[in-house]
């Protein structure tokens, strides 16, 4: 499932990406967003992120596995219909396939939530 709607851009490591709560998003509630689907949003743009380093070495994408998050924090428990969501990532350590990024999802008011996120990618398929 692609949470994402676009990559706004992207640099060896960081990524932007935008999404926008509609009703029709497969957890959107009465009252909105669930203000933790930030968490799948910021590990969809890190693998963004990583796929994108990837295709560019001519490699083909892998699947990427969320093993943790540290440090969330969230603005509001919901997050209304109609938001423009901005997602930030930004690699911090990487060792192999494992890796740390900072994260954060903004929209005009501001901060929504950010977070700490370890993912690791499946070995290759060779």
């Amino acid at each position: 499932m692609v949470l994402l709607d676009e990559v706004e851009g992207f640099d060896e490591d960081r990524l932007q990406a935008t999404v926008m709560v509609r009703r029709e998003s497969p957890f959107f509630q009465s009252e909105g967003m669930p203000v933790h689907v930030t968490i799948e949003y910021m590990a969809q743009a890190c693998g963004a992120l990583v796929g994108l380093e990837s295709r560019l070495k001519g490699e083909e994408p892998r699947i990427g596995l969320l093993l943790g998050t540290r440090n969330f924090r969230a603005t509001r428990r919901w997050i209304e219909l109609g938001r423009l969501l901005t997602i930030s990532v930004r690699s911090e350590y990487r060792d192999g396939d494992m890796g740390f990024f900072d994260c954060r999802v903004d929209d005009l008011q501001g901060v929504v939530a950010s977070a700490q996120l370890t993912l690791h990618r499946t070995p290759r398929s060779d």
